[in-house]
């Protein structure tokens, strides 16, 4: 079988790690373009990269027959419309986190998926990656009896003011950015990834004000009103959707109702010092469950105790998290496994064909659109 023929729209820095270095691992698959709204900076990628056609902006790339499936590394809002004007080229999609700036845009993406037959898959790289897959056999396979709490914490350290993702009209800030890692961890540990009821009982935002050094105080404390989006709810009050609109969060915290009667909560910052940080501890009946470094699972470290003693004592190493979502991307092209799999968009995404599908996104943007409610703060458009 030929390789899967992937290509890249824009130049993101990110593309680098996710994506053209993987692929040397990855046989299935290979870079076979680039396109820039510049093609003088296309070809000046794609010399350095090895990539070997480069293209004057996405549309030119999405009408090429050679080109089989697109990875989208662009800012979060575009995420949504690039993912369904490659649907609409017939390509299958891998777009990078958030998957939209809302959930309603996410769900209009999910149902054009949907209808299609291909594969478009969330870049929640780090659920493919083993030590992942271990953790939530801790959590889940019973051996410490029922989950009580799960709680997640994400650092991005971002030193330049002017970072597009402080940016509000590109759908920035930290709870896009890292928090939806967070929220799609505790989804994956709490077994809420069908259609389980998720509500946010309580939010704290802090609002990055462009141009004044630093955010305006924090924003937001208790529960809002109105299930916002395909499946969140928001418990207690009503909030005003904006109050502090229209500027970014730098760091968001959140208090979850999880099925089954399970506490969440996760905090999500940017940072200009320090050091990254992406972490999650579980709580259980019978134990306790903790994994440094999640989201890069490859340089991750998994402990798990029972009744006081130590069960696990796991590290990583060896392939990345992006080389393990990149197989699973390229089998489910091979497979047909697309989400016009005869999945709704909100099906679960074990019916789509891949863990991180189209429909699989929504619930994790619904949950993101009611902690910003909670907290205050507008929803990105």
């Amino acid at each position: 079988m030929p390789p899967l023929r992937i290509g890249i729209l824009g130049t993101s820095r990110i593309a680098t790690p996710a994506l053209i270095e993987p692929a040397e691992s990855v046989p299935a698959v290979t870079v076979a373009g680039i396109a820039a709204r510049n093609k003088d900076r296309a070809e000046a990628f794609g010399l350095r990269h090895g990539i070997p056609a480069a293209y004057d902006g996405y549309h030119e790339l999405l009408a090429d027959p050679d080109i089989d499936a697109v990875y989208i590394p662009l800012p979060n809002s575009l995420h949504a419309p690039w993912t369904l004007a490659a649907i609409a080229a017939g390509k299958h999609v891998l777009c990078e986190k958030p998957f939209a700036s809302n959930a309603e845009q996410a769900a209009q993406v999910a149902d054009a998926a949907q209808a299609s037959g291909l594969v478009v898959m969330e870049a929640m790289h780090y659920r493919y990656h083993p030590l992942v897959r271990r953790l939530r056999e801790l959590v889940t396979g019973g051996e410490l009896g029922p989950v009580q709490h799960i709680a997640a914490w994400t650092t991005f350290i971002i030193e330049d003011p002017d970072d597009i993702r402080y940016d509000y009209d590109l759908a920035g800030g930290a709870l896009m950015d890292g928090g939806c890692y967070a929220i799609d961890c505790l989804r994956m540990l709490a077994g809420a990834d069908a259609d389980a009821e998720i509500i946010v009982t309580g939010a704290l935002a802090d609002p990055w004000e462009a141009g004044a050094g630093g955010a305006g105080g924090a924003a937001g404390a208790g529960g809002a009103g109105g299930a916002g989006g395909a499946g969140g709810a928001v418990a207690d009050g009503v909030a005003d959707d904006a109050a502090d609109g229209g500027v970014a969060d730098r760091a968001m915290a959140a208090r979850l109702a999880l099925p089954g009667g399970v506490s969440g909560w996760f905090d999500s910052a940017f940072t200009q010092t320090g050091e990254f940080r992406a972490d999650v501890h579980v709580s259980c009946r019978d134990g306790q469950v903790w994994m440094q470094n999640f989201i890069l699972a490859h340089h991750g470290h998994l402990w798990a105790t029972k009744e006081g003693t130590v069960i696990a004592d796991e590290q990583a190493g060896g392939e990345t998290t992006y080389v393990w979502q990149l197989r699973a991307f390229a089998a489910a092209v091979a497979a047909g496994a697309g989400s016009g799999s005869g999945a709704s968009a909100s099906a679960s995404a074990s019916a789509d064909g891949v863990e991180t599908s189209a429909a699989h996104a929504v619930r994790t943007m619904s949950v993101i659109d009611d902690t910003y409610r909670a907290a205050g703060l507008r929803l990105r458009d």
